[in-house]
């Protein structure tokens, strides 16, 4: 069986990067000049393969570290060295966006072992089911979709996915290096790193909290009564667990490679003077409440087949029924958020090449209260997420709640890009669904891929004042 799993794998592996490289052909023939923000990253890289790397070179509106430039340079110079390749030939846009279809390659192969190390073998079924589940997260639209360009994404979510890898095998020096390669393509990355830390205190806290139950078990002690006893009994625990200097150095002799990068971070932004580099006028932090609204949104979208059906509903309104003050304080403060932190960049209203700014468009700005009429799905969509999440434990969800927070909420722009990680993170850890609900999310994205590779590459728009053809993406 492992024997066929392997065939699986490898069959599934290729047929991707050989429909990849096909898209890519595409890609190449239509865009021959610089798109979107590819007008930034391309020159960039392309001065960093002729040896410019002073910072009086450096393009001011680029606000990412220079991760991938660095990394492409690493790729594409050897190439002219081992076949003799020119300078335009090597540092060209199609082999530069060819470093990311590179990238997408690793990713499936992450995703694989992730899968295999999160979701072990348990049932003959299961070897199937990990294989579509990978073959379903690499295709994933908006992930897939900027393998082709030369946009950071693939590279940040490349390294990541290894770092989060070496972390749940338990190399944690290696997982802090490649934390630091996936903070050199965005900075945000960061908040994955601590989430590696917190996968391991969470461990930890898990294994004490069992032990607690234990001995709360065997000496037969009342239980802690009222609405909110386990919330409570969970608070008393970690006060409880923090108090101890043994336990404290502990975690902290575990988690030192994380602590010591997100003291670097830390320097880097004083001496910076901020998280972004270059243009910040555009990137300003804010406290977008929202954004978290329209990541459940977004993942009840991306993850219908799995997150929606009449038994999940049925149970969510006889939930609402049996602790209906508890949903109607939910919804107050849900509905307080949505009309005192709703914020609209300025490229969102500006720009129609991206989706986000038909769904803004259509949706939200028709009519104002559709915001408000909204909070009822961002309910369900929440409760449904955290309902798939059940088979982690508490302490798990706890600092996945806190990294997802800290990733979305301070961005002011709705982009869908920004939602990859989380979901991808997301998705990893849910239980492996049937095979027939992973087929029906693997056809849903071939679908919707397909839509969007045709819209891109043949529904090509003029604005009024420029010649250049403009195109949708996401």
């Amino acid at each position: 069986m492992a024997q066929l799993e392997g065939y699986y794998f490898s069959a599934a592996m290729s047929c991707t990067f050989l429909v990849s490289c096909l898209l890519f052909s595409a890609f190449s023939r239509a865009l021959r000049e610089p798109y979107m923000d590819e007008i930034f990253h391309l020159p960039q890289a392309q001065r960093y393969c002729e040896g410019h790397f002073s910072l009086s070179q450096w393009d001011p509106m680029i606000t990412t570290l220079p991760g991938l430039y660095l990394v492409s340079v690493g790729v594409v110079k050897p190439a002219s060295w081992v076949f003799g390749w020119s300078e335009h030939i090597v540092c060209s846009i199609g082999m530069l966006r060819f470093v990311n279809l590179l990238f997408s390659v690793g990713n499936f192969y992450l995703l694989y072992l992730l899968f295999r190390k999160l979701q072990p073998r348990n049932k003959a079924a299961s070897s199937i089911q990990r294989i579509l589940s990978t073959l379903t997260l690499a295709v994933f639209p908006i992930l897939y979709f900027f393998n082709f360009l030369y946009y950071t994404d693939t590279g940040s979510v490349f390294f990541t996915l290894f770092a989060y890898l070496m972390c749940l095998y338990g190399n944690h020096k290696t997982s802090a290096l490649l934390g630091f390669c996936g903070f050199m393509f965005r900075q945000t990355n960061i908040i994955w790193v601590v989430f590696c830390a917190g996968h391991v205190i969470a461990q930890k806290l898990t294994d004490a909290w069992k032990t607690e139950l234990q001995k709360k078990k065997e000496e037969r002690l009342p239980p802690i009564k009222g609405p909110f006893s386990e919330f409570r009994k969970i608070l008393q625990f970690l006060l409880v667990y923090s108090m101890s200097f043994k336990n404290l150095s502990m975690l902290f002799f575990m988690t030192w490679p994380y602590i010591l990068l997100v003291f670097l971070f830390c320097a880097f932004v004083v001496v910076n003077g901020g998280i972004v580099i270059g243009d910040r006028s555009s990137h300003e932090a804010c406290l977008h409440f929202p954004q978290l609204f329209y990541f459940f949104s977004f993942t009840l979208f991306f993850s219908f087949p799995h997150l929606l059906s009449p038994t999940k509903m049925k149970t969510f309104l006889c939930l609402v029924w049996k602790r209906r003050m508890q949903f109607f304080v939910i919804t107050l403060v849900s509905i307080f958020f949505v009309w005192k932190f709703t914020y609209v960049h300025k490229y969102l209203l500006a720009d129609n090449r991206h989706y986000t700014f038909y769904v803004w468009k259509r949706v939200f700005q028709r009519y104002e209260i559709v915001k408000y009429l909204l909070v009822p799905i961002y309910i369900f969509a929440g409760w449904t997420i955290a309902d798939s999440l059940k088979s982690k434990s508490i302490f798990w969800n706890l600092m996945f709640f806190i990294c997802l927070v800290t990733s979305t909420v301070p961005q002011k722009l709705l982009e869908f890009r920004y939602f990859i990680l989380p979901y991808v993170i997301y998705r990893l850890n849910i239980p492996l669904p049937s095979i027939s609900r992973l087929v029906c999310e693997l056809g849903c994205y071939v679908i919707v891929n397909f839509l969007t590779f045709y819209i891109f590459l043949n529904k090509t728009f003029q604005w009024p004042d420029n010649q250049d053809s403009q195109r949708f993406m996401w």
